[in-house]
Formats: C-alpha cells, sequence, structure tokens
C-alpha cells in the first residue's frame, strides 16, 4: 500500500538507532533494496531509508554508550500533548517530552506500564511512512508483555485501541490482535503477546516488534546470514496467518520478516487486511 493514510492510534512510523550507519545501511540495502537518504544538520543526521521512491524508515546514528541498537515503532496522534497526559495518567511514563521536529510534525517517546518503549508521531508536514504492508516495508507490530489484559486496557486508555481474539488455525491458542477505535478487526494493524510464550522474546524484556514483509521468509534469512546478521527464531508457517523468522541485524536491532498467507480470492494480503 503505497501513500497510506493512517487513522490516529495505528503505527504510521518506524525507525532505527544503529552505531554504524554505513554498515547498517549496507545491511538493509542488502536485505530489502533500501536506498539511505541523508539527513541535514538541521535534523541532527537524522535520515530515511526508502524503497522505490517511498519511505519505509528512519535512521539515526546512535553511540553504542548511550543505547542498544534498536527499532522504534510510532503510532499516530492528533495531539500529542494530550496522549502524554493520557499515557502518565494511565500509568505509564514519558521518555523524553514532546517536541517539534521543525515544520514536519511533532513527536515524544514514552513507555507502558510494563516498561515497554513506544513513540508517537503528530504528522504535519511529514504524514508517515510512505509506503507499507508490500515486500521490504512495515507489515505488521507485536507487543511482548507480561499483562496482555492489563497492556490492552492501558492502550485503549491511550489511543482507544479496540482488541479482538483470533484462535489460531489448528491450535487451542489465542492471539490478541488491536485495531484502531472505530474501526473493526478487519483493519487490525498489531498484536499482544505474552512474554512467556515466546521464550526468545522473553529474554528481551517488554518490547514492541516491528514485522517487514517479504516474498521469501527463507531467502531473507539466508541473506541476512550472508550480509552479517543473525537468525532469532527460525522461519515458521502459522495456519492461516502466513510463514515468519525473526533475525537480527549485525549491530542486534530485532525484527521479524513475515510472508502473509492470503485470503481466498486474493493474491496478497497482511493479517488484518
Amino acid at each position: 500500500m503505497r501513500n497510506p493514510a493512517f487513522p490516529d492510534g495505528a503505527p504510521n512510523w518506524v525507525d532505527l538507532g544503529t552505531p554504524d550507519l554505513d554498515g547498517t545501511t549496507a545491511f538493509y540495502g542488502g536485505l530489502f533494496g533500501w536506498e539511505h537518504v541523508p539527513g541535514g544538520p538541521e535534523v541532527g543526521g537524522y535520515g530515511m531509508y526508502t524503497l522505490g521512491g517511498h519511505t519505509v524508515a528512519g535512521v539515526m546514528t546512535v553511540p553504542e554508550e548511550q543505547a542498544a541498537s534498536a527499532w522504534s515503532i510510532y503510532f499516530q496522534s492528533p495531539d500529542i500533548n494530550a496522549t502524554a497526559q493520557l499515557v502518565t495518567r494511565s500509568g505509564g511514563r514519558a521518555a523524553f517530552s514532546p517536541m517539534d521536529v521543525l515544520d514536519y510534525g511533532r513527536m515524544g517517546g514514552f513507555a507502558d506500564p510494563a516498561g515497554a518503549y513506544f513513540g508517537v508521531w503528530q504528522p504535519r508536514k511529514n504524514p508517515g511512512l510512505g509506503v507499507i504492508q508490500e515486500p521490504g516495508s512495515l507489515l505488521w507490530v507485536e507487543l511482548y508483555t507480561p499483562d496482555v489484559p492489563a497492556a490492552a486496557v492501558f492502550f485503549a486508555d491511550v489511543f482507544g485501541w479496540r482488541t479482538n481474539p483470533l484462535i489460531v488455525e489448528g491450535t487451542q491458542y489465542v492471539y490478541t490482535t488491536v485495531h484502531p477505535a472505530g474501526t473493526g478487526p478487519e483493519l487490525s494493524f498489531g498484536g499482544l503477546v505474552t512474554m512467556s510464550d515466546v521464550p526468545a522474546e522473553a529474554a528481551r524484556g517488554t518490547h514492541w516488534l516491528p514485522y517487514f514483509a517479504v516474498d521469501d521468509v527463507e531467502a531473507t534469512v539466508d541473506a541476512a546470514k550472508r550480509l552479517g546478521g543473525a537468525e532469532s527464531l527460525p522461519a515458521m508457517e502459522v495456519p492461516g496467518v502466513g510463514t515468519m523468522a525473526t533475525i537480527t541485524d549485525p549491530y542486534g536491532a530485532v525484527l521479524a520478516v513475515m510472508k502473509p498467507q492470503p485470503r481466498q480470492g486474493e493474491e496478497g494480503g497482511a493479517p488484518g487486511d
């Protein structure tokens, strides 16, 4: 989907902090075909990754002594100051206060009551990602948390999210999907997972994990290994959903890749399409 219109509460941006911008660009260029568009001094060198001329992510250099390399997910708000108040009122905290980013928009960083970091973006000149749900772009987001019901209440208070239980085909496992207020489950953009259900993710503590769409999961994992990354969770097929795997880039940032299973009568799709 190119030039998407994001409903309030949906993920509208994703970015990467890395200690080695050149090495990271080589990795993601080889993995997804991304190109780096450098940022100027007015934005502290914060740049963009593009695919076919459309923005797929932001990127900036973060020294190792300041923070570990990691992906961050941002959710859209029409009023970030009001969102910040809702976060603290609901038991979360501000990692940094809302601020203007020139005339592009306003941003803030927060943590939920369990400690999972997330960003908020209030668009102005920059409406958000230029493409989603296509190979090489953001497809889905997932929260790993010790308490799914508590997380659902928090994000309902902050963004108005609604949840929907999804029973994984052929199992008794219930996966909790989330979608924006005023919409139905068909517009789900992410899920909430109990950390202990996935030991590899539990080891990282509570966090958000971005999924990027790919045409071939196993080939993407092989490419990640050739490019200096590693396989964190082997490729697996989830009936009725698709094939997915988790990888770590050469500098420690973790992401998931997924080929969604088309719905009947469709040639492609994403969870919640």
